[in-house]
């Protein structure tokens, strides 16, 4: 028996810095949603303006897809906000969003539930790193390897503390590691364990430099792998560490974990991403794709999941 079509509000834009990601995400979440069958509305929301959940109310809406990135559409702000109102949505509650943002916070939490992750320190203004170079420095609040910043001397140290300071009320200073950039994508809904199938493991392999926020969605020259000279083994590893990351922050419905894999094959977790991106560059859905699960039908599985079981 087919299930019915649901009418569903697509939440993009927002006040973030990734407010042009998420509007190419809510489009393209928009369009697969309708190939799939449902009736389908596109708004955008801000903190101060929720006219949009108010139109979901008189719509009678069934679900929301908040296919938002960032501090407060992503990070437990707008999540808040829809638990207040009882109202049912995709992805992690405020409290899990909140916590996976938090790159200080979940690495804390990461760390007490055995899951390896490069060292770290959390720099507050005025204070100046402890740790050597070279090391990371980034928002510990950001998304989209905005604000980050690799430093292999004390001086490049000094120039992005410098650059960073007073806009975010405190930095992430991590170890570098060198190493093979691999992300794993976990969908709920699933036969696999804890309910979840976990996707292909991806390799992405930047043209220049890291996977920063051009590469992610704005350049067509980077490489994405799926056939990779890996042990079985570490694979594994892969998607049982990943799921042990993503149930430690209390995540739900889907998320992409991101790692470092060094020389000798230690991995190293560096974030769990609660809404990763919908976009022609996104790593989630290529991988949905290679598991054989096509675009529509990867739309139609999340928008059914919050929905209360009969």
């Amino acid at each position: 028996m087919t299930a019915a079509p649901l009418k569903v509000m697509v939440l993009a834009g927002g006040p973030d810095r990734e407010r042009e990601v998420s509007l190419a995400s809510g489009e393209a979440v928009a369009a697969g949603l309708v190939e799939a069958g449902h009736e389908v509305r596109r708004s955008d929301v801000m903190p101060q303006d929720l006219s949009a959940l108010d139109a979901f109310e008189a719509w009678g809406g069934d679900v929301i897809f908040p296919a938002l990135h960032g501090a407060w559409g992503e990070g437990g702000g707008l999540q808040r906000v829809l638990d207040q109102r009882g109202l049912c949505y995709v992805g992690s509650s405020a409290a899990a969003a909140e916590l996976a943002m938090d790159k200080h916070r979940s690495k804390l939490v990461f760390e007490s539930r055995d899951v390896p992750t490069p060292p770290f320190e959390l720099l507050r203004p005025g204070e100046r790193p402890t740790m050597e170079p070279p090391v990371v420095v980034k928002p510990h609040d950001e998304g989209s390897s905005i604000g980050v910043h690799i430093c292999h001397d004390a001086a490049a140290v000094s120039r992005a503390c410098t650059a960073l300071a007073g806009q975010h009320r405190g930095l992430l200073i991590e170890r570098y590691i060198e190493g093979r950039e691999l992300t794993v994508g976990l969908l709920g809904g699933g036969a696999q364990r804890g309910g979840y199938d976990i996707l292909p493991v991806l390799e992405v392999v930047p043209a220049a430099g890291f996977y920063d926020y051009e590469a992610k969605y704005r350049r067509d020259d980077t490489t994405y792998r799926f056939d990779l000279d890996l042990p079985s083994s570490l694979l594994e590893q892969l998607g049982q560490t990943a799921l042990r990351a993503h149930q430690a922050l209390g995540c739900r419905h889907l998320s992409r974990v991101d790692f470092l894999a060094d020389r000798e094959h230690r991995l190293w977790c560096l974030e769990v991403n609660t809404m990763p991106g919908f976009t022609s560059h996104s790593l989630l859905p290529k991988a949905a794709a290679k598991a054989g699960i096509p675009w529509p039908q990867l739309l139609d599985r999340l928008v059914r999941l919050p929905l209360p079981s009969e």
